[in-house]
């Protein structure tokens, strides 16, 4: 029996009207590995696409015990307040042993898991490089189809090429915590060039003095780096995630850069090439999947691995090998 609820169509029609449950079917659709179902996602993103890119989207990443997922809860409650309905994001680790994914994001954000006008998509992010998931951009469309105006992707954080989170959004926010001195030895030069806000986090109570003390030094770091754009000198703020504090000055300078940019067409600009890393990348994913189920590679590769962890074939030539029988 054919399910009439997952068709394109039908799924596309309940997105636009709203129903998040059509938006939750979608977005495991979309997640699927299956042939099939990879089709259907496929044909239903190019029904949805003129529907799409109404959102202001925004990559938040920083290390761990930074306050992510608190400052998120925060901002999109403050958000939602103003009239905004918020979509987030929020990838998290994989094992890199089972492929499991703890998904405890809709618990470490009370206030809007219950909010009506906030969705939460926890999505595991299954090795993807970047912290990334897989499907992150297919999600993102999805969710303006289905209104969202704000779109809040929030990144593992665990150490892998954070950078990737630049080729989803408009705007890119990494959070800090208050005590630089150390850290800010430990800052990857690519990913503050990278920076379109630097905000040091838990800035309330007997933290607010360090915070301002970490923002004095990003800010300081930062004048030895050049703006990646005339329109834009990256700010250093402080916020408190758990208390809200200065998290509407935050928006409003998020706010500003989209409208800068927005009206010059350079947020028109990088979407498109955006997608055109996207396409490679989707490219990337179907040569991993036929290197996975090829039946003949299956066979082959174990052995091609002995052969090469013992010493008796070189990696280049059971790299050709391989590429040879992909057609490469």
């Amino acid at each position: 029996m054919v399910d009439t609820a997952s068709r394109p169509e039908t799924l596309a029609d309940a997105i636009l009207a709203g129903e998040r449950a059509a938006l939750a079917r979608a977005i495991t659709l979309a997640e699927s590995r299956r042939p099939d179902h990879r089709e259907q996602a496929r044909t239903l993103i190019q029904r949805l696409l003129p529907r799409t890119g109404g959102a202001i989207r925004v990559g938040i990443t920083g290390v761990p015990g930074v306050g992510k997922s608190t400052t998120i809860d925060a901002l999109g409650s403050y958000l939602t307040a103003q009239g905004h309905k918020v979509a987030v994001l929020a990838v998290d680790p994989s094992s890199t042993r089972t492929g499991g994914s703890i998904l405890g994001d809709k618990t470490r954000m009370a206030r809007l898991s219950v909010d009506p006008h906030a969705y939460i998509r926890p999505s595991p992010s299954s090795g993807t490089l970047g912290g990334v998931a897989a499907k992150t951009r297919e999600t993102m469309l999805l969710c303006e189809a289905a209104g969202f105006d704000v779109i809040l992707v929030e990144t593992v954080g665990v150490g892998q090429s954070e950078t990737a989170v630049a080729d989803l959004t408009d705007f890119f926010l990494v959070l800090m915590l208050p005590n630089a001195g150390d850290e800010l030895q430990g800052i990857k030069k690519g990913i503050i060039e990278l920076a379109d806000m630097i905000a040091v986090n838990k800035a309330d109570g007997p933290g607010a003095t360090a915070a301002r003390a970490a923002a004095a030094q990003y800010k300081a770091a930062l004048h030895i780096l050049a703006p990646a754009s005339p329109l834009w000198s990256t700010p250093v703020v402080t916020i408190s995630g758990l208390t809200g504090e200065g998290l509407d000055a935050m928006w409003s300078r998020i706010e500003e850069h989209h409208r800068r940019f927005g009206e010059k067409g350079l947020i028109a600009r990088k979407r498109r090439q955006q997608d055109v890393k996207w396409m490679w990348a989707m490219v990337q994913d179907r040569l991993q999947a036929k290197l996975r189920n090829d039946p003949g590679l299956k066979a082959r590769t174990p052995a091609l691995e002995a052969a090469v962890a013992a010493g008796s074939l070189a990696p280049t030539a059971a790299a050709e090998e391989i590429a040879s029988a992909l057609g490469l």
